[in-house]
């Protein structure tokens, strides 16, 4: 390991360029670590807001455990005591004008048991014997990459795509199925179903089998006090970083060996022998504007989402359904496209005789809602839960928060671009490494698997 003090320079305080500082600290390493951050906060989407006995997420409000990473971080930073996981329930899809409770057996919507399938209430006969056709198909012919709806369509039929897969799939990525990259999102579909020749029968050798006694485990974890905690417990551990926030970087340039990053304008510059850009790729580019192979990777515009988050006593929902809440199928006539009963996924955060709902908006189609007032958002919201359910009370309070530009989308031929855009990366911007939900995955785990990649490649560089 070299003895020279290197200078990283982290663009993005989010979970990613967090991370990304963390565990450069942490390494035995000799650097000297800043994080620059354009707001005045840290955390970026993770924000946490306590409110009369309420805990709210605005943005994120978990991670899922089987990807280690989330949990490996808050067990480094000591905080496993203060690891909550979900309360279980039926899932629904509202399609129809009805709840629909989701098929068990199912992974991603995929049926792996026929029987519940077979009496759901969400499909039609025809719906389902085009799904069961998967068993006989054969697989997909590919050359290169295709969309997630091309492949699902072909296996299990439009209605079965349009009521159940797309909305459980645009849930994760917020965007359209049938331009969404499946090399980039859902790989280990296709390697199944041309193992096995057929989707289902795939999900069913290769799905561990449900547990037979106790209560059904949740899959995902927070922190009592909110996500905002880890953000919170990050930022004093980085007691060796320099962490600049309100601090725009406008652009980078090459001098020989390093880089001189700009700050506020064209005059406070910080020098770098390496940068980790965790911006959104929109911001990247425009940072190395002088870089023609920086615009290639997006082909179609981040999606703008926003959420609505409504406490009520307990009294004022009268049928308020047994479960967790529930998506939209994507043909029907709903502004919101799915809605989370927190106070039973979550019980820590709702207060007794209470009940805390999210109900979320904005959908490819549909951008336009977020330029609504907070009260016409609301308003639609409430108007559309009226629908399925009796509400006789106006919530305590609401919260609607809006995210412009949030959603990267991985059109097909996302990792194709993405591994040109790097290769050109390693050959004009040597040490430069992108990472964030714009590149390798959404999920705080994976936003956190890419930061400790770009970490790696610096520490082994210089070992």
């Amino acid at each position: 390991m070299s003895d020279e003090r290197k200078q990283v320079v982290i663009i993005g305080g989010g979970i990613t360029g967090l991370t990304a500082a963390y565990y450069l600290q942490t390494s035995d390493m000799n650097t000297e670590v800043t994080l620059v951050e354009k707001s005045d906060h840290l955390g970026g989407k993770i924000k946490t807001e306590k409110r009369d006995g309420f805990t709210i997420e605005r943005g994120p409000d978990s991670f899922l455990e089987r990807k280690t990473t989330a949990k490996q971080l808050v067990e480094d930073l000591g905080m496993a005591d203060q690891l909550v996981r979900n309360s279980t329930g039926r899932s629904y899809i509202l399609s129809q004008d009805r709840l629909h409770a989701i098929p068990k057996g199912g992974v991603m919507g995929v049926p792996t048991e026929i029987k519940p399938f077979a009496v759901s209430t969400l499909f039609t006969w025809k719906g389902k014997l085009a799904a069961l056709q998967d068993l006989t198909k054969g697989k997909t012919e590919v050359d290169g990459d295709i969309s997630v709806g091309h492949f699902f369509r072909r296996r299990l039929g439009d209605e079965v795509v349009d009521r159940l897969i797309h909305p459980l799939i645009s849930g994760i990525y917020a965007g359209d199925i049938d331009q969404l990259s499946l090399n980039a999102t859902f790989p280990h579909f296709l390697k199944m179903e041309q193992k096995h020749r057929s989707l289902i029968r795939g999900l069913q050798k290769s799905t561990p089998k449900k547990q037979t006694s106790g209560k059904k485990q949740g899959m995902f974890l927070t922190l009592k006090g909110g996500l905002e905690t880890l953000v919170d417990g990050l930022e004093q551990a980085l007691t060796d970083s320099k962490l600049l926030t309100s601090t725009d970087v406008t652009h980078i340039e090459k001098r020989g060996d390093r880089y001189h990053v700009h700050i506020n304008g064209q005059d406070d510059v910080l020098e770098a022998d390496y940068v980790i850009a965790t911006t959104p790729h929109h911001v990247t580019k425009k940072i190395f504007s002088q870089y023609d192979f920086m615009h290639e990777l997006s082909v179609t515009k981040n999606t703008s989402v926003a959420n609505v988050a409504m406490a009520f006593d307990q009294d004022a929902i009268k049928n308020l359904p047994d479960g967790t809440g529930f998506v939209v199928s994507r043909k029907e006539n709903y502004r919101i496209t799915a809605c989370t009963w927190t106070h039973k996924k979550w019980p820590h955060t709702t207060p007794d005789g209470s009940v805390l709902m999210r109900a979320y908006v904005g959908k490819p189609d549909d951008e336009e809602v977020l330029e609504l007032s907070d009260d016409e958002i609301s308003k639609l919201v409430m108007d559309d839960l009226k629908k399925i359910m009796t509400i006789d009370q106006e919530p305590k309070f609401k919260l609607v928060t809006r995210w412009f530009d949030a959603m990267p989308q991985y059109t097909v031929g996302h990792l194709q671009r993405l591994d040109q855009l790097e290769q050109k990366l390693s050959e004009h911007l040597p040490n430069v490494f992108l990472a964030g939900n714009a590149y390798r995955g959404v999920g705080l785990p994976d936003c956190m698997n890419q930061a400790i990649a770009a970490v790696n490649k610096i520490v082994e560089s210089n070992s």
